[in-house]
């Protein structure tokens, strides 16, 4: 079996030179008691998609949530560490002042306002720039340009849309305050198959026609590598292992404990169980 990737500063800048993110070694408590990141450090480059991928419980969310800002409305602090944006420190900003900034979040679980249109909500997203009428028609349609199913349901009321539209929603409502780069949580979760390739497709999309820089938080390994540039496997809290994505979708470890894939084939769910209690890095 192939050795785990290093997780090492000098891996994680190989291939992701100049940083427009970078997460330093940051630790962050919750509560003021339960210590849920030990030490993640993290980059992304201009132009990229990276995804950060692991568990349920992993500490995905909270790393992202911790470069947001929007952590501390959930009694959760940085207390080592540093974020850093654009080459200049952001931890210390609110969550709107980075969206001033060019950096969104798109959180985990599609949150819309339910009793507003799918039109009405993306115009919420517009609310920190300081635009005309024409710029913001400009950037509606390019939403619509991207997301067309956004445009046919765009009288209907966002509670009533369905799941892959609430995410869609969620998104555009995200590039109406004309990012740089974009945070997004778990687009995946709860939905369709096809659904699920329809919007990690606009996120390439987006990527390379609007060079939106991505940090995604995933579960699903199998399509976040084959979209992604590079990865981040966390585990209880930990940078595990890092490498190009190409790589990890190749590595014996990461189909071992991520996609139940070995070189003898698909592993039972009771394999899987023995084998993880031998992941060389928990050692």
């Amino acid at each position: 079996m192939n050795a785990p990737l290093p997780a090492t500063a000098d891996a994680a800048t190989e291939g992701l030179e100049r940083p427009y993110l970078a997460v330093n070694n940051i630790e962050v408590i919750n509560d003021h008691v339960i210590l849920v990141l030990k030490g993640v450090s993290l980059k992304v480059a201009p132009g990229k998609i990276v995804a950060l991928m692991g568990g349920n419980g992993a500490g995905k969310s909270t790393t992202l949530k911790s470069i947001s800002t929007l952590l501390r409305g959930e009694r959760g602090e940085v207390t080592k560490g540093s974020i850093e944006f654009k080459g200049q420190r952001i931890d210390h900003l609110t969550p709107n002042q980075l969206v001033s900034r060019g950096l969104s979040q798109v959180m985990e679980g599609r949150h819309c306002f339910a009793h507003l249109s799918i039109e009405e909500n993306l115009l919420t997203g517009a609310y920190t720039r300081r635009i005309s009428r024409a710029e913001l028609r400009e950037s509606l349609d390019k939403v619509y340009h991207y997301f067309p199913r956004l445009k046919l349901r765009r009288q209907s009321q966002a509670g009533y849309t369905s799941g892959g539209e609430q995410q869609m929603c969620a998104i555009g409502r995200a590039l109406m305050a004309k990012p740089s780069m974009i945070l997004l949580d778990e687009p995946s979760m709860g939905l369709a198959p096809q659904i699920v390739e329809e919007i990690f497709g606009i996120v390439k999309d987006l990527n390379t026609r609007e060079q939106v820089s991505f940090l995604l938080a995933e579960q699903n390994t199998t399509v976040a590598l084959r979209f992604a540039d590079f990865g981040y496997i966390l585990e209880n809290g930990r940078v595990v292992m890092e490498g190009a994505a190409s790589d990890l979708a190749v590595n014996e470890d990461v189909k071992e404990f991520y996609l139940g894939m070995s070189a003898a084939g698909r592993k039972s769910f009771r394999d899987m169980k023995f084998y993880r209690r031998r992941k060389r890095w928990l050692a």
